[in-house]
């Protein structure tokens, strides 16, 4: 089968997990886990070399007014994770279509390990953070999945679930489909090849 590109990466917790829920649950409102997370994204992608992610969500919600033990719960609570309607479904049909898919996520080894148990399907690389040594948009990461998959960017599509994740892809010379759940914007980020709330055209996208 022709295909559009070789390999697929994703962002984990935005583009493939509804983690927003679980943001909201932890500190019991939908206003306190959106600024909570919002604050948590602004320091994760601001950040650039490796320190305990534990730390960067702590201090997030330190920032925001809520106590640091909400970090605890979530972490504790990370099995609770679950896929964005549609997107087990999709992952399914490009693993029957041969395409290697791989993730590159803001988070720890070991939190990441469990959100990626939670998709019900498995990848050829997961890079973490920690693993890079770097968070993202730091071109480590992407580079790190990149060269454990054997593909060159311009031959890989990354599925964002943020917009900061546009800033990174398009320093690594990797398109970009943006699966933005969210109806986010971000001033000045580029351009995706791709826009959509749901997975589903991504199939079209890969597989032609």
């Amino acid at each position: 089968m022709s295909r559009h590109y070789d390999a697929v990466l994703f962002d984990l917790l935005t583009a493939l997990l509804d983690s927003w829920s679980l943001w909201n649950a932890v500190p019991g409102s939908e206003a306190a886990g959106r600024s909570w997370r919002a604050e948590y994204l602004r320091m994760t992608y601001g950040t650039g070399p490796y320190r305990p992610y534990e730390d960067i969500v702590r201090e997030a919600a330190d920032r925001v007014g809520l106590p640091s033990g909400r970090a605890d719960a979530l972490a504790a609570r990370y099995s609770e994770l679950k896929p964005w309607p549609g997107v087990t479904g999709v992952l399914t049909k490009l693993r029957e279509a041969g395409v290697p898919l791989g993730v590159v996520t803001n988070c720890s080894e070991k939190l990441g390990r469990i959100a990626v148990g939670r998709i019900g399907v498995p990848f050829e690389v997961v890079v973490t953070a920690e693993r890079a040594g770097f968070y993202k948009p730091d071109p480590h990461p992407y580079n790190l999945a990149l060269e454990e998959l054997g593909v060159a960017p311009e031959r890989s599509l990354f599925v964002a679930g943020s917009p900061y994740d546009l800033f990174g892809t398009a320093r690594v010379g990797l398109p970009a489909f943006w699966h933005d759940r969210m109806g986010a914007e971000l001033e000045g980020a580029p351009t995706p090849i791709a826009r959509h709330r749901d997975l589903m055209p991504l199939i079209a996208v890969v597989l032609g």
